[in-house]
């Protein structure tokens, strides 16, 4: 399919032109995001973001403690792809500092910036939210320790420094990005993004190899099911398809050590397939989905952000042009 025939079929979920009012404009990027090698996801620096909650069974409720990757453990990493990628491709200089941000960059203009020179503030139409892996914290992170360096040939004991808590390779994350009032510009640069972004959580020029399964491309007025959702979905469905939804057959899943990869990217569509049949949300097929994500290369990204760059001028422009005291957020 071309890229006009994808914007009309996605024309629900998209705006043509850049608006500061919200109109119900909604796309939905369903992932199942795959950890390849270690990687640390942690707010205080040491232990690892964890939380515990509740599946109901045929014989009780079973609590566990999934690792948490943060909404912000996926913007930021996302961001800072994003800036890189337009800086190669239409030569547009950002930074990822708040308030000294190009608010006319497609960029920041899709993610938000703080208020700037002209005291407007940009607020983000790419919405993130916290994903939780589908076992349990017990089989995901492991504790490292390292010596405290030294470089004699013979060396005495040494205290031993402590090193974060890292979550281990196999790690899997179903979410959504959803893109509010977008363009098909903006859509083609998050799908890129998307794609592209190999590294989340910290010291990602070591660890924190992800990548990132396209799992399904839904457009429509509202917001379909969260990510704890979906993750506590999957966990229900393995469990069932093993030895029914019972106690037992659940805590195998939710501390297994490995999880078969392929069975759950479609556990994650059929759940969220499901979900939203009683909402007001469509899906492009898979076929078209394929077909879509494939075109987006480099060409089209390119192609994508020099459009939206001046579509982003000519919305500051108008905004500017408002009589001085009604400047407001460039989205409420």
């Amino acid at each position: 399919m071309s890229i006009e025939e994808i914007k009309s079929k996605l024309a629900t979920g998209l705006v043509e032109n850049l608006t500061n009012e919200p109109s119900a404009h909604y796309i939905h990027i369903l992932l199942l995001r795959e950890l390849q090698s270690s990687a640390i996801f942690t707010t205080n620096g040491q232990d690892a973001d964890i939380t515990t909650v509740g599946i109901s069974t045929f014989d009780g409720l079973v609590d566990y403690s999934p690792v948490m990757m943060f909404k912000r453990k996926q913007t930021g990493s996302d961001r800072r792809k994003g800036k890189e990628l337009q800086r190669n491709l239409i030569n547009v200089q950002d930074t990822m500092d708040v308030n000294k941000m190009n608010q006319e960059s497609p960029e920041s203009m899709l993610y938000g910036s703080a208020a700037g020179d002209e005291a407007i503030s940009v607020t983000s139409r790419v919405m993130y939210d916290t994903a939780y892996s589908i076992r349990d914290s017990s089989v995901l992170v492991e504790e490292k320790f390292q010596n405290a360096p030294g470089d004699a040939f013979a060396k005495g004991a040494t205290t031993a420094i402590r090193e974060p808590d890292f979550i281990m390779p196999g790690a899997l994350f179903p979410c959504v990005v959803t893109l509010r009032d977008s363009t098909v510009q903006e859509l083609i640069f998050v799908l890129g993004v998307t794609k592209m972004n190999k590294r989340y959580g910290a010291a990602t020029s070591r660890i924190g190899r992800m990548d990132n399964h396209i799992l399904g491309i839904y457009y429509g007025i509202e917001e379909g099911p969260a990510n704890l959702f979906l993750s506590q979905e999957v966990a229900r469905r393995l469990a069932t398809s093993s030895d029914g939804m019972n106690s037992e057959s659940l805590n195998k899943v939710l501390y297994s050590h490995v999880l078969d990869i392929e069975k759950v990217k479609g556990l994650v569509k059929q759940a969220f397939d499901e979900e939203i049949e009683a909402l007001n949300i469509d899906a492009l097929g898979d076929d078209e989905v394929k077909e879509f994500v494939d075109h987006i290369k480099e060409d089209e990204m390119k192609k994508a952000l020099e459009e939206q760059k001046a579509k982003a001028a000519e919305f500051f422009k108008i905004v500017n042009e408002k009589p001085k005291g009604k400047k407001k957020g460039i989205k409420e």
